[in-house]
């Protein structure tokens, strides 16, 4: 049967991790189910969700803090197992700008979790528009509502959120 492993790893960015670290889970006979990278100031992050027979995945366990090592990398994992969502809305897309303030991500995601709407995907950046005006918030994130809610009164709650907030922004259906 086969099991799952969240790695995540973070270390100076350079050329060249990827790849080392997709032979190494290649070599222990797992597969990356999931994964996603991003660089946060001069830091490489990595997170895959790795899947395999008990064998494989008690290898990479067995071997990941070694290469870690010689990589330069912090590393952790958990070892997971596969999610069952409940009966979920179509993918819908919440994406606003506007000046950048302490609070803005912790407002609306809260919004989200009194109506219980789950967030399966979220990006959120400062931007600088200008070269002297004020820093920009700008944030996308993929939502999916319960299906007994009517996506015409979470759009609705999202867009007065954001009205009162100063933000623009739109709700629209997942493409």
């Amino acid at each position: 049967m086969a099991q799952q492993l969240v790695v995540t790893a973070i270390g100076a960015d350079r050329t060249g991790i990827v790849s080392q670290l997709a032979r190494l889970v290649s070599d222990c006979n797992c597969n990356i189910v999931d994964s996603r990278m991003a660089i946060f100031g001069n830091e490489f992050t990595f997170i895959m969700l790795l899947s395999g027979d008990a064998a494989a995945i008690s290898k990479i366990e067995y071997l990941l803090p070694s290469s870690a090592f010689e990589l330069n990398l912090l590393t952790m994992t958990k070892r997971t197992s596969s999610r069952v969502l409940p009966q979920l809305s179509a993918p819908y897309i919440i994406e606003y700008t506007g000046v950048d303030k302490v609070g803005t991500l912790g407002a609306i995601s809260s919004l989200l979790a009194e109506h219980q709407v789950y967030i399966g995907a979220l990006r959120s950046e400062t931007i600088h528009p200008t070269v002297d005006g004020p820093a920009h918030t700008h944030t996308v994130m993929t939502v999916q509502l319960p299906t007994e809610m009517a996506v015409e009164q979470l759009r609705d709650l999202v867009m007065k959120k954001l009205a009162k907030m100063q933000l623009s922004g739109h709700f629209v259906l997942q493409s």
